[in-house]
């Protein structure tokens, strides 16, 4: 799978409003399916469904104990998505001192005393 392909996984995962609140439960900690409906108010089938789709996109990872299914984040695709972003805020950091510069450039030649001739 290429790296846009990775991507274009993780945020379609994420893209999904149920899966996005699971996401934010599980920062706070693992969770077991049912905790999870709990906290959700869904169904344990739309649960399960929503977890298969985040744990195929790699963003859980299960861990079965007993008869219970614990989730929780998997680490390396936060990282991988916070890398992603790392790319276009250094890009926009790099505008901005730039427009800064000539703001700031415009603001000399303002402030600079006519030349009396």
């Amino acid at each position: 799978m290429s790296y846009i392909q990775y991507m274009n996984t993780i945020f379609s995962a994420l893209a999904e409003p149920h899966r996005l609140r699971m996401v934010e439960l599980l920062r706070d900690g693992p969770l077991t399916v049912g905790e999870i409906v709990d906290r959700l108010g869904l169904s344990q089938p739309q649960v399960s469904k929503h977890l298969r789709v985040l744990s195929e996109a790699g963003l859980v990872e299960v861990q079965p104990i007993a008869n219970r299914r614990v989730y929780k984040l998997r680490p390396q695709s936060l990282q991988d998505i916070e890398n992603w972003l790392g790319s276009f805020r250094r890009l926009w950091e790099t505008r901005f001192d730039r427009m800064e510069a000539y703001i700031e450039a415009l603001q000399a030649k303002e402030n600079k005393p006519a030349d009396p001739k």
